[in-house]
């Protein structure tokens, strides 16, 4: 999710596309909390519709279990709802060089290289997307419904993922407020797999303890699927880096076997379908690009979580506060050296580096289920 504790820094900037950058910024932040009313007004309100009713009460039983089960920062988060009278909160430019998965980045005060541009207005990241499709780059724009500001802000919940099941609304929840309990400076790949292991983990504590068993099924279900595509994005992710330092090759010769790579994708996918039942929405997850910019912001999330998993199953006992607790003694390590203090604890090898680098949204990274 975004990390926008920038939001309120345009003075400190002179280059005119920059400080128009962060003056939307610092608009789209104070339209949140602006429009931002406390939940038990909301659920007073004799027009406040009964299906938000029964989502805004699930959000209060959410918060409550990750405040005292999970010792989650919870306390001063999501005590309000905003309506932004919208489908999207922001919209997310990555990008990357055409035969490079390094992603493009940019440098944010306090927060250093980010592989990230938000806006809040879609046609801003359009436009910035079309910028950098002219200068070569892959170009990606993800459509983002949640961020956190870190314990900058008291964050409401928000029209744009209010919709979602139970399972789903309390792993974003669970995701954004570990970051608030642990988030460690220049190292996104990190925090995003900390985040993203820990709210699967949390999601599947709660669905077991409130007996919703139905849906724990399908929930874990839906993760082995996930695991299934990720193995896939992997695959292609190594082929296309195989591909890119073959320096002999011309132009021409990357240019189709990118091709080639991502064709290939796409038919290990659709067998993925078949072996699922065709329950996948293949076609609407390729209907976006897939590119090397698409691929990483996919990649921030996932590389570094079978490390995370070994750490709080082996080392931790399952335990959320002791991972946490033994995460946060590696705060003083730089990305490089905790990537190894991670191989050194699990003797697993995650399959790249984490790059000084951030994803600013959690696009789903596999087809959804109807």
């Amino acid at each position: 999710m975004p990390r926008l504790l920038a939001l309120l820094l345009p003075l400190l900037l002179t280059q005119c596309s920059t400080t128009r950058f962060y003056t939307q910024a610092a608009a789209g932040q104070w339209e949140i909390q602006r429009k931002a009313r406390p939940i038990e007004k909301v659920l007073a309100d004799p027009a406040t519709p009964a299906p938000l009713k029964t989502k805004l009460q699930l959000i209060q039983e959410i918060r409550a279990y990750a405040q005292n089960t999970l010792h989650l920062p919870a306390e001063k988060q999501y005590h309000r709802y905003s309506d932004l009278q919208r489908k999207h909160l922001v919209w997310v430019v990555f990008a990357a060089p055409e035969f490079s998965l390094k992603p493009h980045t940019w440098r944010y005060p306090f927060l250093g290289e980010l592989s990230y541009r938000g806006w809040f207005k879609e046609k801003n990241a359009t436009a910035l997307a079309d910028q950098l499709r002219s200068r070569g780059l892959d170009v990606f724009v993800a459509q983002v419904d949640a961020y956190s500001t870190l314990g900058v802000f008291s964050d409401p919940v928000l029209n744009t993922f209010i919709h979602l099941p139970p399972r789903d609304l309390a792993e974003l929840l669970f995701h954004e407020l570990t970051h608030q309990r642990l988030y460690l400076p220049d190292d996104t790949n990190f925090n995003e797999a900390l985040a993203t292991a820990v709210a699967r983990h949390a999601t599947r504590r709660w669905l077991a303890d409130t007996l919703r068993t139905r849906e724990l099924t399908a929930y874990n279900r839906e993760d082995r699927i996930l695991t299934d595509f990720i193995h896939e994005l992997t695959h292609t992710r190594a082929a296309l880096e195989k591909t890119y330092t073959q320096t002999h090759l011309t132009s021409d010769a990357r240019r189709l076997a990118k091709a080639t790579a991502f064709t290939d994708l796409r038919h290990r996918a659709d067998h993925l379908n078949r072996k699922h039942g065709g329950t996948l929405k293949i076609d609407k997850w390729f209907a976006q690009p897939v590119n090397n910019a698409r691929l990483n912001s996919i990649a921030t999330y996932y590389d570094l979580v079978p490390a995370i998993d070994h750490l709080l199953i082996h080392h931790c006992q399952g335990n959320l506060d002791t991972l946490l607790d033994l995460l946060q003694t590696t705060r003083h390590l730089t990305p490089a050296e905790r990537l190894t203090w991670l191989q050194s604890q699990t003797n697993l090898t995650p399959r790249q580096a984490p790059a000084s680098q951030s994803a600013s949204t959690k696009p789903p990274p596999a087809p959804a289920t109807h």
